[in-house]
């Protein structure tokens, strides 16, 4: 029987939110200056200390920072925080050259490292960290950095190159262009679909062609070849490892499964319907893995037996 051909991703500047919850805002406090960062509404339960509260008592509410990929933004997680419980504390941010934080200027991995670090300690807490795509690798380098700041990390469907896992035929876009703005467009249409690209109005063509530099810039790092970012043989924090089920690309599912049988104590979480985009296919089931992470983390040291866990919500 032939593969199932995924369908192409809606897109994520046209998907309406829905629910009792609204829309996540520009969130308080003291993060980074030129970072973008949205927190959703949550509802801190009554006699429960909240960040920085150093009183006895009950334990405080997780807070989960979400963390993009590349050429996405925060807005791309507003589904999957909604489906978040609401006690609990969530974030998500621009990565720093996309959307909101372009101001800030272009990074390499480095800077994207020191974001998050930063954004984790404006919460006052040791913080859940889950990254899709580029954004798992932040993660992951960020708690290989500071195992403190986190109580567990989950990185669904992190590009690994490094590690063997590397894309065959041709690169998803040519980095080399003299035109970033192109490069994101030919990036756009290769991972979403031309009929994505055609649905985006042209506000939001032009906003994904300014993301170019910082498209140009990860995928130039990320490119064969290219040296490890970072050991992920010195990650201590307590990890969960997603990926889509049988429509995603099979170099991503064998790297996750690489990274959850070799990275001791760590959990494989696999969502059967899904591609790479799950975030924005399947909230639902990208809430249960990240619902996964902060588990663990209250788990404390993980066990040494990987577990799988299904995901199929919507």
């Amino acid at each position: 029987m032939a593969p199932s051909v995924p369908a192409p991703l809606p897109a994520p500047d046209s998907l309406a939110a829905t629910g009792p919850l609204p829309l996540p805002r520009p969130a308080g406090g003291t993060f980074p200056a030129g970072l973008h960062v949205v927190e959703r509404p949550w509802a801190p339960v009554a006699g429960v200390p909240a960040a920085g509260d150093a009183h006895a008592g009950a334990e405080p509410p997780p807070v989960v920072v979400l963390v993009h990929g590349s050429l996405d933004r925060a807005a791309s997680f507003t589904r999957t925080m909604r489906r978040l419980p609401t006690t609990w504390r969530v974030l998500a941010y621009d990565r720093r050259g996309y959307q909101g934080s372009r101001e800030g200027g272009v990074v390499g991995l480095t800077g994207h490292v020191e974001d998050l670090l930063d954004v984790a300690a404006a919460t006052g807490r040791r913080v859940a960290a889950v990254g899709h795509s580029m954004g798992g690798v932040v993660v992951l380098a960020a708690a290989v950095a500071r195992p403190t700041a986190f109580t567990a990390v989950g990185a669904f469907e992190p590009p690994v190159p490094w590690l063997g896992f590397g894309r065959d035929g041709a690169p998803l876009a040519d980095v080399r262009a003299p035109d970033p703005g192109a490069t994101a467009e030919a990036f756009f249409r290769r991972m979403a679909g031309d009929s994505a690209w055609d649905r985006l109005p042209e506000t939001a063509r032009t906003a994904r062609r300014l993301d170019g530099p910082a498209l140009a810039t990860e995928l130039a790092a990320l490119r064969r070849g290219a040296p490890a970012p970072f050991d992920i043989a010195a990650l201590t924090v307590p990890a969960v490892f997603g990926s889509g089920g049988e429509v995603t690309e099979e170099r991503r599912r064998r790297a996750v499964a690489w990274l959850a049988a070799n990275v001791p104590g760590s959990r494989l979480v696999e969502i059967p319907a899904a591609g790479h985009g799950a975030h924005l296919t399947h909230p639902g089931a990208f809430a249960d893995f990240a619902a996964a992470v902060v588990a663990l983390g209250a788990e404390g040291p993980a066990g040494e037996e990987p577990a799988r866990r299904g995901g199929t919500g919507r």
